[in-house]
């Protein structure tokens, strides 16, 4: 697999339905997939939605994964809902104790659960909270490692970061808070074409928030030329603003003060666009950056 072969120490598989494009709606089948024509990176979700699954489930489908792909498996879980109203009804979407679930899934994959039940087959799984706002409250509580992004890297992002390390409980699976940074990043040869590549899903992104619709990525032409709201045009210009993109040397700039900044121990980094040669050769750049240094999922 092209990750692997360019020394990406992960490889993460996010929960997403109805979205054309994505290959995320069922995390566990696509990460089974992953791992069998693999032989060193981890897998792992970033991150499953716990609110739509059952706890003994979850533990279930990625215990199995490990007892496949020994030492490689990594759970993620986040709390997103899902991201329209239809999916919303079809998952049966209620309101659930995020702190409880987690920790209900913990004691499944740890042996400790109160009602006494463990997976089989059993296995190894660390686990990661996809983590905003009172999502590293609990992550702190439980002494979990934590995934940001978004508005995390932003504002007052850094004084929820600085709460986390402060409250946080060591645990049987963390001795010491551990955070990773997640964001968007595409390198190209000038600044411009990388501009350019965050479009497609930078317009899609805005029409999804717009419409309740996320369409198939488009062209960069199309998307440069297509007409939009001021609404559509703020959501766009956002999404671009949360990205890092820009030349191999910008791109590492920018990313050794964000790790400065926050103290991150790896980068989950996302990349998407119409144009999947360059999206390969940005991988490539990317994955050159960070060759020897390992801190890349």
């Amino acid at each position: 697999m092209r990750a692997e072969r360019l020394g990406y120490g992960r490889f993460w598989v996010a929960e997403h339905h109805g979205v054309p494009g994505i290959a995320g709606s069922a995390p566990a089948v696509v990460l089974a997939t992953v791992a069998g024509v693999t032989g060193r990176i981890r897998v792992g979700s970033a991150g499953v939605m716990l609110p739509h699954h059952q706890p003994l489930v979850v533990a279930e489908q990625f215990a199995t994964l490990s007892a496949f792909a020994p030492g490689r498996v990594d759970l993620g879980l986040g709390r997103s809902p899902g991201f329209t109203a239809p999916v919303r009804r079809a998952l049966r979407q209620v309101e659930r104790d995020f702190a409880a679930d987690l920790g209900e899934l913990r004691g499944f994959l740890d042996g400790t659960s109160e009602i006494g039940l463990h997976p089989r087959p059993a296995g190894v799984v660390p686990m990661y909270v996809l983590a905003t706002g009172s999502g590293l409250e609990i992550a702190a509580a439980l002494g979990l490692p934590v995934i940001v992004g978004g508005p995390i890297l932003r504002g007052d992002g850094l004084e929820a970061l600085d709460r986390y390390r402060r409250e946080f409980r060591p645990s049987a699976r963390q001795e010491r808070p551990w955070v990773a940074i997640s964001l968007d990043v595409l390198v190209a040869d000038t600044a411009a074409e990388a501009a350019d590549l965050l479009l497609p899903e930078a317009w899609a992104m805005a029409r999804s928030r717009t419409t309740g619709v996320f369409p198939p990525l488009e062209p960069v032409a199309v998307a440069k030329t297509a007409d939009r709201t001021p609404r559509q045009q703020q959501y766009l210009e956002q999404a671009v603003a949360a990205a890092v993109a820009g030349t191999p040397q910008q791109v590492e700039s920018r990313l050794a003060e964000l790790f400065d900044r926050t103290g991150a121990a790896e980068l989950v980094a996302a990349g998407s666009t119409f144009d999947r040669d360059a999206l390969a050769a940005s991988d490539a750049a990317l994955a050159a950056l960070f060759r020897g240094t390992g801190p890349l999922g």
